[in-house]
């Protein structure tokens, strides 16, 4: 079915406005006279969480079993290190929160902290990626949750076996495997991101993989010196053992695929780079490609790229999954916009800077960071909130004027992005505020759970 509404995290961090974060319910019915509205938010307990990622609760030991609802939405808190359940089952347009996870009980059941991304396993329990711990130092690997009480069973992996860092996560069942990137450490790029951290072991470079049923690290790759690897998606053919890991730092996009069934082997190719942009007026003289996230098509078609700096939404296509091509991009927003404070001096991709957005009389400013694609591949949203302190940082006016959520219409038959002008949801004008909006899910199912 269409999507209807969509759940947005919001959080307050960073903003000078004292509120605890919300969960956002937007109306995405075009018949609906709230359409592009926010309809209902619900407050969390608490200021300065964080909420950043969110994920769905199976209910269900049986992946195959159609019948699955998504009823409780998890929501783990980059900062705060909470986590919260949320009933979305009882009034899917009015959220409930139902149990909340204190800190302290993941400090001292697990020693991990700064929680990330989270997803369902085929068991029907819940696993969360980690950053760091409770000290905000980097350590990887991830912590269970019950699926049917939601009580914290502790760690998933071995503590011998923790990577030095770790952010997201996916995996396949029929191979056995997860693969798990690498992230940043969390007291270090906590104060924003900082040049001279660079070469010194603050951002990742490292591509886990894990035995699914054993929990062991199996092989890591070094994809490089602060190469930054942060979004990892599968192909969602269940058979598939294949899929894309993007470097945020490097702009390379990296295919992992299995190299030998026999031993159960894997191996990386770099399969797209984009180059950095020689530039004035900025923090670096070469601003990197920051790929923030990555959407697979359900068809397994298309891969989305967010470039949160330059600005851009990118489209390839994967028919062949070695060699994919770019046949859609649109700009909305970024940093090397016409006008602004950066000029580009040598450019390999663009002839001239792009031009500013407007959509309803509103300057787009930011750039496109998380992202959520409709069932049938036709649309395509975008959030334009990273980090509170890296958006502070990089993006002022979003922290002023508050994010953003746009829609892009996608041709599915031949590649093509466009930004639809009739769609906008305005976070800065929340009741109590500017917020910042990240994670977007839908309730009848999403191109990323």
């Amino acid at each position: 079915p269409r999507e209807e509404l969509a759940y947005v995290t919001c959080t307050y961090r960073e903003t000078c406005i004292n509120q605890p974060d919300f969960l956002a319910t937007v109306d995405l019915n075009p018949r609906s006279p709230y359409y592009c509205q926010v309809i209902h938010r619900l407050p969390m307990p608490n200021l300065k969480d964080e909420l950043h990622s969110s994920g769905w609760s199976a209910g269900c030991v049986c992946f195959d079993n159609i019948t699955t609802k998504r009823n409780k939405l998890i929501l783990p808190c980059l900062i705060s290190s909470r986590i919260y359940v949320v009933d979305v089952g009882s009034q899917c347009r009015a959220p409930k929160l139902c149990k909340m996870i204190e800190p302290v009980d993941v400090f001292w059941k697990c020693n991990k902290g700064h929680l990330s991304i989270v997803h369902s396993l085929p068991n029907g329990d819940i696993l969360i990626a980690n950053m760091g711990d409770p000290a905000g130092n980097g350590k990887g690997g991830f912590i269970v949750l019950d699926g049917e009480t939601f009580e914290l069973k502790g760690n998933w992996e071995n503590e011998c076996e923790a990577p030095p860092t770790g952010y997201d996560f996916w995996y396949q069942p029929r191979h056995n495997v997860l693969i798990s990137s690498a992230g940043l450490v969390p007291k270090r790029a906590g104060r924003g991101f900082n040049p001279d951290d660079l070469k010194k072991g603050v951002f990742g470079r490292r591509l886990n993989v894990w035995n699914l049923s054993c929990r062991t690290l199996t092989q890591c790759f070094d994809l490089g010196e602060d190469s930054l690897p942060l979004s990892v998606k599968f192909l969602h053919n269940p058979d598939a053992a294949e899929g894309y890991v993007s470097c945020a730092l490097s702009g390379i996009i990296y295919r992992f695929y299995k190299a030998c069934c026999e031993a159960n082997t894997w191996s990386v190719e770099e399969a797209i780079q984009i180059p950095a942009k020689d530039v004035s007026g900025w923090i670096l003289c070469k601003m990197p490609a920051f790929t923030a996230d990555m959407v697979i098509s359900l068809d397994d078609k298309y891969l989305y790229l967010s470039n949160w700096l330059h600005g851009d939404i990118r489209q390839y296509d994967i028919s062949k999954t070695c060699k994919p091509r770019l046949v859609g991009q649109v700009f909305v927003g970024g940093s090397i916009l016409r006008g602004g404070p950066v000029t580009v001096c040598r450019d390999e991709e663009l002839k001239c800077q792009p031009e500013p957005l407007v959509i309803k009389c509103k300057r787009v400013y930011g750039g496109p960071c998380k992202m959520q694609l409709s069932l049938d591949g036709k649309r395509l949203y975008v959030t334009n909130s990273f980090y509170s302190t890296w958006d502070k940082q990089f993006y002022p006016n979003v922290v002023r004027e508050g994010s953003v959520m746009l829609q892009i219409d996608v041709d599915t038959e031949k590649g093509g992005l466009t930004v639809n002008k009739n769609f906008l949801v305005d976070f800065g004008k929340e009741p109590n505020g500017p917020c910042l909006a990240h994670s977007i899910r839908f309730p009848c199912g999403d191109s990323t759970s």
